[in-house]
């Protein structure tokens, strides 16, 4: 890695593979990564956001990133008003820079319980398991038509 690069951890559309991923056309990939369990996976829709303050590890993937990158990146992102780029701490003890949303921000967005933005709807083709819990099925009946 030169002087002057970054090293980036995202978790959501810029992961290879992913819709938005040509905007690390130019970095290096470092490979995968995970946080340490102190924060949320959120999901926005058509992309992620990664939340201080939550009790999941989030899976993702390194990239050494050049300034000019990461300020064209940076401007995509909505940081400093949408998303904020800080430091993250990672399973291993380093740190990178991540793309965070506050707690604020993120309240009602749907959380990815398992820390893993791939598995946010399940694998193709997997069948869900059924959640029956008492709310489940009273929301299920409340929005069920009338018998006829």
């Amino acid at each position: 890695m030169t002087t002057h690069e970054m090293v980036l951890f995202v978790y959501d559309n810029l992961m290879k593979g992913e819709e938005q991923h040509e905007w690390l056309a130019t970095a290096r990939p470092l490979g995968e990564a995970t946080t340490t369990p102190e924060y949320a996976l959120v999901d926005l829709g058509t992309t992620g956001a990664l939340v201080q303050g939550g009790l999941v590890a989030v899976t993702g993937e390194l990239y050494a990133i050049a300034p000019a990158a990461l300020a064209a990146l940076d401007v995509h992102r909505g940081h400093p008003i949408l998303h904020r780029r800080a430091p993250i701490r990672l399973a291993g003890g380093q740190e990178a820079q991540a793309y965070l949303l506050s707690m604020e921000q993120a309240a009602g967005c749907r959380r990815v319980r398992e820390g893993d933005w791939r598995k946010r709807r399940g694998a193709p083709g997997a069948v869900r398991a059924r959640d029956n819990s008492p709310l489940v099925s009273w929301a299920k009946r409340r929005f069920d038509p009338p018998p006829r």
